[in-house]
């Protein structure tokens, strides 16, 4: 599977099998960035909610299913199942998937850089936090570095770029719950209610790495500083 794929092809699989069109949550995409995060497979994600809904669909009841977070459990243990297949084997080369990279043209991806640029350009102006107006400085200053080799290069690596907009994306991210510490404080709480009904269906590395997920996305989006990764283009 393509790697640029990750979250739309979940997304579909979703829709699909739920049989009407429903916007995921902000939770469901922290928990999706969650299962990127832990390396896991797409295609046993894929698998764990189509399994996920054969279940569902043998036992009808009342309720429709909502949320991505019905798949947790059938991800948890696939992935689990799979990992311990793989200890003494070989990656195959369609599990390193290293060629899989999605092929964007270069005027797309330098219209991405330049207008998540100009947003942060913007932004440098207006906060009154001197450390976080140097970090966005920082990440413009990357930003036109990258833009710089993307318009001088001839084959362009975009696995390569993303991981460096990885980078910045963390490194804002970081600033952003170092600096801002009521506001931390209080989305932390709301976070926590809202994922309580479903944690004791997640394993602890599951949980946490879909709350940090979803409180950094929530101060990223009341702070308007926009995600940079080419998911996002």
């Amino acid at each position: 599977m393509n790697y640029f794929n990750y979250f739309t092809e979940i997304e579909d699989t979703f829709v699909r099998r739920r049989g009407k069109h429903l916007f995921l949550s902000p939770m469901d995409w922290a928990l999706m960035e969650s299962w990127k995060q832990r390396d896991i497979p797409l295609h046993l994600v894929l698998r764990s909610i189509e399994r996920a809904f054969d279940s569902f669909e043998a036992r009808p009841r009342k309720r429709s299913v909502k949320s991505l977070l019905y798949c947790q459990e059938e991800v948890e243990a696939q992935f689990a199942e799979w990992l311990e297949s793989r200890v003494g084997a070989n990656e195959s080369s369609e599990e390193r998937d290293d060629d899989s990279a999605k092929h964007f043209s270069t005027t797309a991806i330098e219209t991405h850089l330049r207008e998540k640029k100009k947003i942060l350009q913007h932004l440098v102006n207006s906060v009154d936090n001197a450390e976080l107006s140097e970090t966005l400085g920082r990440a413009i200053d990357r930003l036109s570095e990258l833009e710089t080799d993307v318009a001088n290069t001839t084959a362009l690596d975009a696995r390569r770029l993303e991981d460096s907009l990885t980078g910045v994306d963390r490194m804002l991210g970081d600033a952003l719950v170092s600096q801002q510490h009521e506001q931390v404080k209080v989305l932390a709480e709301e976070i926590k209610t809202q994922l309580k009904p479903y944690r004791s269906q997640m394993d602890q590395s599951a949980y946490k790495q879909t709350f940090n997920n979803l409180l950094l996305k929530q101060i990223r989006e009341k702070s308007g500083i926009p995600r940079l990764s080419l998911f996002y283009l």
